[in-house]
C-alpha cells in the first residue's frame, strides 16, 4: 500500500483548519495541524512531512519570520503560504523568505489542491494523472473538456468542482454542506440548496436520467455512481 502524503498545516482559524483537514483527508493525504509557530516547529523536529502549509499571521510569531527560520535550519520541504493579506508586495515578501507559493485567503479548495499538486510534482512526490474516467465519462483535469460517450460537453467552473470531486471518490457520500465547502469556498455565506441546483444541472448535462449516476441520499448529500458499477 503506498504510503500517504504528509501534509503539515500551521494555522490559527479554526474553521479553515477545519475545512483543510477536511478536505485534504478526503483527498488521502495524511494530514496533522499545530495553531502556533512554536507548536509548529517542534512538530516539524519530529516528523517528516512532503508539504508545509503555513498562515502568515499566527498568535504567536510571522509566518514571513518562521518561513525565514526553516529555510536558515536547512528544511527544504515545500512551503505554501496562507494570507489574507493581497498586495503585491506581501507576496514578494513571502517569496522572498522562502515560500515556494503563495495563495489569498479567501481561497476554493480545487485551487488549493492544484497549486499542491504543482508544488509536490517539483518534488517528484506524485504523479497525478490528469484524466479521469468513469463508464462512458472522460475527464481532463488539464484541459478541463469534459467528453460524455464522446460527446463534448460544457461545464461551469462549479459543475466540473462537482464532477471531479464525484469521479475522484465514487459511492462516497458527502453531505450538502461539505460539497458546499469544497465548490464554492469556506467563507460562502449563502444557502446550501445552491448545491441542489448545481448538481441538478451537472445531472441534465451527463444526461443523467434512469442510470442516476449522481444519487441522492435522502437527508444527507449525494453519492456518485460510476455506469459500469451499476
Amino acid at each position: 500500500m503506498e504510503e500517504k502524503i504528509k501534509i503539515l498545516i500551521i494555522e490559527d482559524d479554526l474553521l479553515i483548519v477545519d475545512f483543510l483537514k477536511t478536505g485534504l483527508q478526503y483527498e488521502g493525504y495524511g494530514v496533522t495541524t499545530a495553531g502556533r509557530g512554536k507548536e509548529g516547529l517542534e512538530i516539524l523536529k519530529n516528523n517528516i512531512f512532503q508539504l508545509l502549509i503555513l498562515d502568515v499571521m499566527l498568535p504567536d510569531t510571522d509566518g514571513f519570520v518562521l518561513c525565514r527560520q526553516l529555510r536558515e535550519k536547512g528544511m527544504a520541504l515545500p512551503i505554501l503560504m496562507l494570507t489574507i493579506r493581497n498586495e503585491v508586495s506581501d507576496r514578494i515578501k513571502g517569496l522572498d523568505s522562502g515560500a515556494d507559493d503563495y495563495l489569498t485567503k479567501p481561497f476554493v479548495f480545487d485551487e488549493l489542491l492544484a497549486r499542491i499538486r504543482a508544488l509536490l510534482r517539483r518534488q517528484g512526490k506524485t504523479s497525478v494523472s490528469r484524466e479521469l474516467v468513469a463508464g462512458d465519462i472522460l475527464l481532463n483535469t488539464e484541459t478541463r473538456e469534459v467528453l460524455n460517450n464522446g460527446n463534448l460537453i460544457d461545464l461551469t467552473p462549479t459543475e466540473f468542482a462537482l464532477l471531479v470531486l464525484f469521479i475522484q471518490h465514487p459511492h462516497r457520500v458527502f453531505t450538502r454542506e461539505t460539497l458546499l465547502n469544497r465548490v464554492l469556498g469556506y467563507d460562502y455565506e449563502g444557502s446550501s440548496n445552491i448545491i441542489d441546483v448545481h448538481v441538478n444541472h451537472l445531472r441534465k448535462k451527463l444526461s443523467d436520467g434512469a442510470t442516476r449516476l449522481i444519487r441522492t441520499v435522502y437527508g444527507v448529500g449525494y453519492a456518485f455512481y460510476p455506469r459500469e458499477n451499476d
